[in-house]
């Protein structure tokens, strides 16, 4: 059994890696000689795009709503018909915008750098999800400024990495900004800002729920290596995406977290399995989770994930308080001694988080969501965890370990780390034998 550990004990466990990870989260903005990352006199942004696929794309359609003087001029993925058809559709959308020629169309698992060491300003960062932290690094090493997407590591080893990344560009006065973008939403904010206020009271309980189907799925092709097929269909693979705890169910963690004022819980434990989706193409993932993350003021987390076909869908966050309730994402309300609606304007928060960027970076005071995309990232990665194995988890002990999906070297020809059995089904992790590392 794992052992309990008190709240001061847990508290000087977060100390400890936020130092290790070089980040000191309360620390303000100091404005350096790197002011802006673009060149000095340039007028507009020069922005190059880490990532092609629907994500990526979408991200650079985001990023050019925010500006007529917003320049997409360089593009970088592993596989060349995603950064072609990516380019083409978006040169229709945005024909005065688009301006990638084919000298910055890069292929290959050195395509960041190549975007990175272009003449770019912002690096928008929307590959598979293991790469991120090391993007990140990179882009900030160089000076970009970077909206880096979710989640932001799948092991601690690169959490720190990424949030060293994220105090280095706190230094050099660069922005950072999440895909976490339910913190751009206008109408969650508004519903936020209230719960924050006190409107439901004392915050006792908060259910999140993200069940919905398998995302899409790539069908292997003939002459395909193992390696190919996986990197095609990355979202699928443990190693690459880190499951579904880190790429849905993280942005409803991301809004609990918010509510309960961005600290880490003392502990969590959780259920979870591949029941359904039993299928080669759905990869090694488990197919359903259920968490249970403990605060040291007695709230609750309850998380719930599901991708299964053919069964009840709801995406909703219910934060239950001494006096009310708030719900969440969808016409956010709150019922209780307070009655309210929000009826503002529905924006998208995926322009608004884009917006909100360059407008920071205009004004000389770029945003930085470091101290956010730690503490939501770890919050996917200790869930994770604790479906895996089976085992009650502190927060304390999940920061220290050492477990990592980084590999020596990538590649299609590459050996992946996780291989079909002769019936051609993955293995995957099975609670009580997997071992916490």
């Amino acid at each position: 059994m794992v052992s309990h550990k008190s709240p001061a004990t847990q508290n000087i466990s977060r100390r400890e890696f936020v130092k290790h990870a070089g980040m000191v989260v309360a620390a303000t903005s100091a404005i350096s000689i790197e002011r802006l990352a673009h060149a000095e006199g340039r007028e507009g942004f020069r922005v190059g795009l880490i990532g092609c696929g629907g994500r990526g794309s979408g991200a650079a359609a985001n990023a050019m709503n925010a500006g007529k003087d917003i320049k997409l001029v360089a593009m970088g993925d592993i596989f060349e018909d995603h950064l072609r058809g990516a380019r083409e559709r978006l040169k229709q959308m945005y024909p005065d915008q688009v301006q990638v020629d084919d000298e910055h169309c890069f292929v290959g698992f050195d395509a960041y750098q190549k975007v990175i060491a272009s003449d770019v300003d912002v690096v928008i960062i929307a590959a598979a999800s293991h790469f991120h932290p090391v993007m990140l690094k990179a882009a900030v090493e160089a000076g970009k400024h970077v909206f880096c997407e979710k989640p932001h590591a799948i092991d601690v080893p690169g959490l720190k990495m990424a949030m060293a990344a994220c105090e280095e560009a706190r230094k050099k006065n660069l922005a950072v900004v999440s895909g976490l973008c339910w913190r751009y939403d206008y109408g969650v904010r508004e519903a936020m800002k209230r719960v924050l206020d006190g409107a439901i009271g004392e915050i006792v309980a908060i259910q999140e729920t993200y069940i919905t189907t398998p995302y899409v799925v790539r069908p292997r092709q003939p002459g395909w290596s193992e390696a190919y097929y996986q990197f095609k269909n990355w979202y699928h693979f443990n190693w690459l995406s880190g499951d579904q705890t880190s790429q849905q169910l993280i942005h409803s963690l991301d809004k609990a977290s918010w509510a309960l004022h961005d600290r880490p819980p003392l502990r969590a434990w959780g259920l979870g399995g591949r029941q359904a989706c039993l299928d080669p193409k759905y990869g090694d993932q488990f197919d359903h989770h259920a968490v249970v993350f403990e605060y040291d003021n007695g709230v609750r987390v309850f998380g719930y994930c599901r991708d299964i076909p053919g069964c009840y869908n709801e995406t909703s966050d219910i934060i239950f308080g001494t006096k009310g309730r708030c719900y969440l994402p969808n016409k956010p309300r709150i019922e209780g001694e307070v009655e309210w609606q929000y009826t503002g304007p529905k924006v998208s928060m995926y322009d608004v988080e884009h917006k909100e960027m360059f407008d920071s970076i205009r004004a000389g005071n770029p945003i930085n969501n470091g101290n956010y995309m730690f503490t939501s990232t770890m919050l996917g990665i200790l869930a994770q965890m604790v479906c895996y194995t089976g085992q009650l988890i502190t927060w304390e002990e999940a920061m220290q370990s050492t477990h990592s999906f980084s590999l020596p070297r990538y590649g299609f020809d590459i050996d992946p780390p996780v291989k079909p059995g002769p019936d051609g089904v993955y293995p995957t992790a099975v609670p009580g034998i997997t071992k916490f590392a």
